[in-house]
């Protein structure tokens, strides 16, 4: 235990705590929270905090979240949300293991070589996105999904968000803290005619937090391991 606690800094055992103990009091207040929703979010953030240092191990704990997202999402019949992770984000969480795995920073398999893309490369994201996020609206549309151009948008900056994590870019981070914006507002949304959906939108909120520490974590890595 002492060793897994001198793993992480203060500060993220304090944000790893602090979104714990938000995602645990939404749970409780909300008297009609689903216990998968609570599972889910505690393995979401644990496996944010273990991809903002770089950890393998968070790739792992990121396919299980995404398994259950998956679920939990068809559950209200946002299927842009249930297709996107069965369909492109689990997908994409497996190949950045297999990724991570095999660009270890200097032999250390507990921290993943941070890579500096080129420009042509994000243009070349950007056209894929862009293709992805059209013929996602038509495939959204014909199953009726719920809040279709929020869904919409949501696949947008998940593809991107999966991609540039895949590539082992800093700015993955970013992509998937715009993603948590647009999951707030979509559960909100759900939230409104089902007040079980609250924790799910608690998990979002601490996602952002720790999405946004996760770029941080991912700038000063590059440099560190730049010098």
């Amino acid at each position: 235990m002492k060793r897994i606690i001198s793993y992480f800094t203060k500060a993220e055992l304090i944000l790893w705590t602090s979104s714990v103990v938000l995602i645990l009091t939404s749970f409780f207040i909300s008297q009609e929270s689903g216990i998968l929703g609570l599972v889910a979010s505690l393995i979401g953030v644990t496996a944010l905090i273990l991809c903002a240092k770089g950890n393998p191990i968070g790739q792992v704990f990121m396919i299980v979240f995404c398994c259950m997202y998956t679920y939990i999402s068809y559950t209200f019949s946002y299927y842009g949300e249930m297709i996107t992770y069965a369909c492109m984000s689990l997908p994409m969480a497996v190949v950045a293991l297999a990724s991570w795995l095999r660009h270890p920073f200097k032999g250390n398999k507990s921290e993943v070589s941070v890579n500096r893309l080129r420009g042509r490369e994000y243009i070349i994201t950007a056209v894929l996105t862009v293709a992805v996020t059209i013929a996602f609206y038509f495939i959204l549309k014909a199953f009726d999904t719920a809040n279709l151009i929020v869904s919409t948008f949501s696949v947008t900056t998940s593809f991107s968000a999966a991609y540039l994590m895949f590539r082992r870019s800093p700015y993955y981070a970013l992509l998937y803290a715009a993603n948590d914006i647009v999951l707030i507002v979509l559960w909100t949304l759900a939230a409104m005619k089902d007040i079980s959906y609250v924790s799910v939108i608690i998990c979002f909120v601490a996602f952002l937090a720790n999405d946004i520490y996760g770029f941080v974590s991912w700038s000063k890595m590059e440099k560190r391991q730049n010098m």
